[in-house]
C-alpha cells in the first residue's frame, strides 16, 4: 500500500499525486493496493478481502493493466460509481459495511474523478462475508480464507488492531555515569512497528536473517551518514553486526566509528534493534514486531577527551540534515525492506515508513549546533530533546518528499531549540552540492 496516500488528508488526496502513482512501474497491484478501470461486483469483493486482511485502498478510474502509449488516469464519473460501490457494500457484504470514499476530480476538464476507496480494517466488522464466505488478501489477488482463518477472524475483539496505526517508538534513555553526566552528546531514535505473518509469528529469528540485514544495512546510506555526523574525526566503520547476547525473538546489530588517537570514547555508534512478540496473539502481547534505530553521537566528548588536541564541537546543521535524510533513505531502501519484510514474514507494502524522530540530549539542544547563520528566538525557553512528529501524507521514497520531511523535522528541532532559519542553512548546503556537482 502506498502509506503515505492511504494517511493523506482529503485536501492532500490531488490528482498530481495518483498520476504519480500510478506512472511508478513499483507500484503495481499488491496485497494493498489494486487498480479498477470501472464499478464491478469484484471491487466489493476486494473491499471484503482487503477489511479482512490488513486493509488497503483501491484506486477507481485507473486501468491496472501498463500499456504503452495508453493514458492510464481515465477516470470515471464519480457520484454514480459511489453510489454503485454503496448499493453493492449493502446487498453483497454480510454485514453491510461501507469504507471511506474521496473524490478526486481529474485536471483535464472532463468532469470525471478517480474515486479513492480506503479501507481501513481496524474499523470494519470483521469478518465481512461475501455469499458465506470471507475473502482474504494475497498479493495482488484475493482468495478465501480457511477455516483456521475464518475462525480466527470471528474470535477477534472488536478493539482488535490489524496494523498499528501510530507509528510509535519508546524515547530513548541516555546512559549517564555514576557522577549523573551523560555519556553521549544525544541519542537520537526512529523505528517502526509491523504485523507479523503466519511463519514469523513462532520463528526465531535466523543468524542468515539476521545477517542479511546487516550487509543489506551496509549498503544502504546510514554508513555514509553516519560518518559525515563524525565531522572528519572516523577513520573507518566496524560495518553492522551482531552485539551482545541475542535470544530468538530479539537482535541487535551495532554500527561502531572508530577515527583519531582517542581510543576511548566511540564518535559515533548506531544500534539497529528487532524485536518479535514473545506469544503471538495472546491476551498479554501484541502481535506487533518493533524495528528501532538509535544514532549515539559523542563527537563533542570526543573532542574533549583529545586533551591538548581538543576542540570545542559544534553539530553543524547540514549535518544533522544528511543524518535524518540517511535515516528516512534507510527505511526505504529496497534491500532493508525486503529483509524487514523477510524478518517478518510479511508483504514489503505493509513495512511501514517512520513516522516518529525521538532526540534527547544531555544539554540544551543549542548548545550542541553550531550557530552560524541561526537566530535566537526571544523568550524561547530552553530544550534538552523532543519528539518530532512526520506528515504522514509524505511518501519518504521520493527524495523532495523526503528533503521536505527533514526540513521539517529541522525546523522542529529548532523551535524546541530556540533557534530559527536550521531550513535555511540546509537549502543553502543543498544549492551548494548541486552547483559544484
Amino acid at each position: 500500500m502506498n502509506n503515505s496516500l492511504f494517511a493523506a488528508s482529503a485536501a492532500d488526496l490531488t490528482i498530481e499525486r495518483i498520476r504519480a502513482l500510478a506512472a511508478r512501474p513499483d507500484q503495481v497491484e499488491s496485497l494493498t493496493l489494486e487498480y479498477k478501470s470501472e464499478y464491478s461486483a469484484s471491487l466489493v469483493t476486494t473491499i471484503a478481502a482487503m477489511a479482512n486482511t490488513y486493509g488497503g485502498m483501491i484506486l477507481v478510474g485507473i486501468h491496472d493493466k501498463v500499456e504503452p502509449g495508453v493514458e492510464r488516469v481515465v477516470g470515471v464519473d464519480a457520484q454514480p460509481t459511489i453510489d454503485q460501490i454503496v448499493s453493492g457494500c449493502s446487498t453483497i457484504l454480510d454485514p453491510p459495511w461501507e469504507p471511506a470514499f474521496f473524490n478526486v476530480p481529474l485536471d483535464d476538464g472532463s468532469g470525471r474523478s478517480v474515486v479513492v476507496i480506503r479501507v481501513d480494517a481496524n474499523v470494519a466488522p470483521r469478518p465481512v462475508l461475501v455469499k458465506l464466505k470471507a475473502p482474504i488478501r494475497l498479493s495482488g489477488r484475493n482468495a478465501t480464507a480457511d477455516r483456521a482463518r475464518l475462525l480466527q477472524l470471528a474470535r477477534e475483539e472488536p478493539s482488535a488492531g490489524v496494523l498499528p496505526m501510530g507509528q510509535s517508538v519508546m524515547s530513548p534513555q541516555l546512559e549517564r555515569d555514576f557522577e549523573g553526566t551523560g555519556t553521549a552528546d544525544f541519542v537520537l531514535r526512529t523505528g517502526i512497528n509491523l504485523p507479523m505473518g503466519d511463519a514469523g509469528a513462532w520463528r526465531p529469528l535466523s543468524e542468515r536473517s539476521v545477517a542479511t540485514l546487516a550487509r543489506a544495512l551496509d549498503e544502504s546510506a546510514f554508513p555514509s551518514a553516519l560518518r559525515t555526523l563524525g565531522n572528519g574525526t572516523i577513520d573507518y566503520g566496524s560495518g553492522f553486526h551482531p552485539f551482545g547476547h541475542n535470544r530468538a525473538r530479539t537482535a541487535r546489530l551495532v554500527w561502531q566509528a572508530s577515527g583519531g588517537p582517542s581510543r576511548s570514547v566511540r564518535p559515533v555508534e548506531a544500534v539497529v534493534s528487532v524485536s518479535l512478540p514473545e506469544f503471538y496473539g495472546s491476551a498479554e502481547t501484541s502481535p506487533v514486531a518493533k524495528v528501532t534505530v538509535d544514532t549515539i553521537a559523542r563527537v563533542q566528548l570526543y573532542a574533549e577527551s583529545l586533551g591538548s588536541m581538543a576542540w570545542k564541537h559544534r553539530y553543524t546543521v547540514p549535518d544533522l540534515a544528511i543524518l535524518f535524510e540517511g535515516l528516512l533513505k534507510t527505511f526505504v531502501d529496497p534491500g532493508v525492506v525486503e529483509e524487514i519484510a523477510r524478518i517478518a514474514d510479511i508483504d514489503t507494502a505493509l513495512v511501514a515508513q517512520p513516522r516518529e524522530l525521538h532526540l534527547v540530549a544531555a544539554q540544551q539542544i543549542k548548545e550542541l549546533l553550531n550557530s552560524s547563520g541561526l537566530q535566537e528566538i526571544p523568550e524561547a525557553g530552553a530544550s534538552a530533546g523532543g519528539v518530532f512528529r512526520a506528515n504522514p501524507s509524505l511518501n519518504l521514497r521520493d527524495v523532495n518528499e523526503r528533503q521536505e520531511q527533514v526540513d521539517d523535522w529541522l525546523r522542529q528541532l529548532g523551535l524546541d531549540a530556540g533557534l530559527s532559519g536550521m531550513e535555511d542553512l540546509v537549502v543553502a548546503h543543498r544549492e551548494a552540492i548541486r552547483k559544484s556537482a
